[in-house]
């Protein structure tokens, strides 16, 4: 479906190249997490970040001392504890969140929502406060609700812009990206799965029908794949044995969207991410779809596009839940004093 648009993936590698290059002021909230750390350490990496701010309630100062002494362009600083989140976010263009509590064994995505809720509505009222034109980008779960609590807090300042707000669901993609991969023995660098609707469980659906390159599965090697995809992050969190979630690929996931996004606010053409945002594409107000990224963020939601049978089911079965997760995220902005 997307073959004609540049593959959004490799962006990351070439990022890392210095033959593109671009002033952005970037800051990362929870920048001393399992996330954080590694993700800074890519933006670090990167010509288009001139700038990177670090925040964090503990430990920011030596995260920052740290990669200071990276031999890349970007200049980093450190800020610690909400007296200096104001100053971390001053003139950012673009705001990346991580922060939040990880899942451990026997914990759904939905199980952080009393904590991470919390966390990301603060950080939200901060940047309406000061950086109220940023692209912000969550990555904190469950994002099937920070996403709408990060709008409707953004609403009470009078500052949302649905455009500029983008759950970071991309790591469904790379994932899946990776098992059709090995599965037919491809280069994972050079397939595209687009991966629409939410970021949690049965959410979480794989357009394996616009693989690019096309594949065909069996029906049963397809449930099975889409399985897999869907509770990729509960394998890692079992496999961690209590030691914390997906971090590292999360990481590299969310510095692959954020150089997108990057790329496209500086003027290239045919950017097409996945991101959860709000939609009206579907009967929830938040869905995730493959979007043509452009200076103000959102140029197009292009949609889903023509689903297998198989797919129509998927997303019929993901309404409620998604519908529910929504609310849930509205409802605790509501009820916020």
């Amino acid at each position: 479906m997307f073959s004609c648009i540049a593959r959004p993936a490799i962006h990351l590698s070439r990022s890392f190249s210095t033959s593109v290059q671009s002033n952005a002021r970037v800051a990362v909230l929870g920048a001393s997490g399992g996330i954080g750390q590694p993700l800074s350490l890519l933006l670090k990496n990167s010509p288009l970040v001139s700038q990177l701010s670090l925040f964090d309630i503990a430990h920011t100062p030596g995260v920052a001392a740290d990669l200071s002494h990276i031999e890349t362009r970007a200049h980093v600083t450190g800020h610690l504890g909400p007296d200096q989140l104001g100053e971390c976010l001053k003139g950012c263009e673009v705001v990346v969140i991580p922060a939040g509590v990880p899942r451990k064994p026997g914990m759904t995505r939905d199980d952080l929502f009393t904590t991470n809720a919390t966390i990301v509505a603060n950080l939200a009222d901060a940047c309406a406060r000061h950086c109220p034109e940023a692209m912000i980008c969550v990555i904190a779960n469950p994002v099937n609700s920070t996403i709408p609590i990060t709008s409707e807090v953004l609403k009470k300042h009078g500052v949302y812009n649905p455009n500029r707000v983008f759950g970071v669901s991309t790591l469904d993609i790379v994932r899946a990206n990776t098992f059709v991969a090995e599965l037919k023995g491809l280069d994972p660098a050079r397939v595209n799965v687009p991966v629409i609707g939410g970021h949690a469980g049965k959410t979480i659906i794989p357009l394996i029908s616009q693989c690019t390159p096309k594949v065909d599965f069996p029906q049963d090697q397809l449930a099975a794949l889409t399985s897999r995809i869907q509770e990729a992050g509960t394998e890692v969190v079992k496999a961690k044995a209590g030691a914390g979630s997906a971090t590292l690929s999360m990481a590299y996931a969310g510095a692959r969207f954020v150089f997108s996004l990057l790329d496209a606010m500086n003027g290239k053409e045919g950017v097409v991410e996945c991101s959860f945002v709000r939609s009206e594409e579907t009967e929830c107000t938040y869905f995730s779809t493959p979007l043509l990224l452009g200076k103000n963020g959102i140029e197009k939601n292009l949609g889903l596009g023509k689903l297998s049978p198989f797919e129509e089911k998927l997303v019929a079965e993901a309404m409620s839940e998604l519908k529910g997760s929504i609310k849930k995220g509205e409802d605790f902005v509501k009820n916020m004093k």
